[in-house]
């Protein structure tokens, strides 16, 4: 990954912020695209020059496209972009949703994603090289109580990353999704908070470290992945995580 140039959408925190450390260790430059920009400033400063600290609003089309151009401004390429940032508000029955909570989530976690594709595909198309990981979730493909939002919109997400690689695998893109099973970030926390589904149930001790879905995905970006593209990789698999190094 030396002197690759690496952007990270949800850079701020949990696994966006473990990846990007990861990430730099092994040698890339690192762009962290977040919303919280002191946060994100804050993680570009303790890892120094390999870092751009990018504030950005991913549920924004025109703002993730001027951070990628900033990006390919800065570190001449586009090698990886890992799309990350998500929320898991609201947390109601559908019955009890707020419609604006809802679509906001959409924003962020599904249009998010195309939105990161979007500008990125371009730019690797002309390289005729470049991965881009979609961190996706169990509940793309599970119904959970009170997740209506998080569910549906990790569903499409995953569907988007199978026909982004239908459509550039040809041009010598990697494309493909990490499920990382549940990490002990903040959104763990707000989800035990609730109370409800079983998620919330589950005790804090069994949770990941959030930097094993960043090498993970570090992993990811390398050939010992390639049997995975267009598909999704998951933590849940002990062969997954063997292959990573993980344990």
């Amino acid at each position: 990954m030396r002197n690759r140039i690496v952007a990270i959408t949800g850079a701020s925190r949990g696994i966006g912020a473990a990846c990007a450390e990861v990430f730099a260790a092994a040698g890339a430059r690192v762009a962290l695209l977040a919303r919280s920009g002191d946060e994100v400033q804050a993680l570009a400063d303790r890892i120094g020059p390999a870092a751009l600290a990018l504030p950005c609003d991913v549920g924004d089309a025109a703002a993730v496209q001027h951070a990628v151009d900033r990006v390919v401004a800065w570190g001449g390429r586009l090698d990886v972009l890992v799309n990350n940032a998500g929320v898991i508000d609201p947390i109601a029955r559908l019955s009890d949703a707020d419609p604006d909570a809802f679509a906001r989530a959409v924003q962020i976690n599904l249009n998010g994603v195309f939105f990161g594709m979007r500008a990125a595909i371009p730019v690797m198309r002309a390289q005729g090289a470049g991965t881009i990981i979609t961190v996706s979730s169990g509940a793309a493909h599970n119904p959970l109580e009170g997740w209506g939002a998080y569910c549906s919109a990790k569903a499409g997400a995953a569907m988007l990353t199978r026909v982004a690689h239908l459509e550039e695998a040809g041009n010598g893109l990697r494309i493909m999704g990490l499920s990382p099973g549940t990490v002990a970030t903040d959104m763990q926390v707000k989800i035990k908070a609730s109370g409800i589904n079983p998620v919330s149930q589950l005790d804090p001790g069994v949770h990941i470290p959030a930097d094993w879905p960043a090498r993970a995905l570090l992993w990811m970006c390398g050939p010992g992945a390639d049997d995975w593209l267009g598909k999704e990789i998951s933590l849940r698999d002990e062969a997954i995580r063997r292959a990573a190094g993980l344990i």
